[in-house]
């Protein structure tokens, strides 16, 4: 017998076919051809494979949890489209406003400029008396700006001073923080 001709009925001997060839020669040629050999146990492994249930369902998940969880994607999902719709409304409404904001600024900075000017050319004895009251509180600021820097030599010499002074920024940005957080969900 011939190899070819062994595994054709090897197949056919487990596919349940009529026409099989006389079992001895089949058997005969399986002891002495090593190839063939090897090719039925290829098959009888298949066999055991395809009858074997391969279905094993993991303890921890079941059909309940992935649904909740394919829910729960669909929920963020829709989350995010619409707050991609928000943004692209707020990116439209920008787009209509800009312009003209822009334009209003603009013409807003060139028209005190040229008041100003105006102001300078035909009212001098006015812009005198803007200058002075001007120098007073630069003056005013002069003044402010030296007790604010004995504050803070006051605060810098005694290091425990500076530390409070610290701990209570770090204080009231944390209340600041936490006041200033996007609400959650309950």
């Amino acid at each position: 017998m011939r190899c070819r001709d062994a595994k054709y009925w090897l197949t056919a001997q487990r596919d349940n076919d009529l026409a099989q060839p006389d079992p001895s020669t089949l058997q005969e040629h399986l002891k002495q051809c090593t190839g063939c050999r090897a090719h039925e146990h290829r098959q009888q492994r298949l066999d055991t494979l395809l009858r074997t249930p391969t279905t094993r369902m993991h303890p921890s998940v079941s059909t309940q949890r992935i649904m909740q969880a394919v829910e729960q994607q669909i929920r963020i999902t829709r989350q995010l489209e619409d707050l991609r719709a928000q943004q692209q409304s707020r990116v439209a409404r920008l787009r209509i406003f800009t312009p003209k904001f822009a334009a209003l600024a603009y013409l807003t900075i060139g028209l005190i400029s040229l008041s100003l000017l105006a102001l300078f050319i035909f009212q001098t004895d006015l812009v005198i008396k803007a200058l002075a009251l001007a120098n007073n509180g630069i003056d005013a600021l002069i003044v402010l700006a030296q007790y604010i820097q004995t504050g803070l030599a006051l605060i810098t010499r005694d290091n425990w001073l500076l530390s409070v002074v610290a701990l209570g920024l770090v204080v009231l940005m944390g209340m600041w923080l936490r006041l200033m957080r996007y609400p959650q969900e309950a």
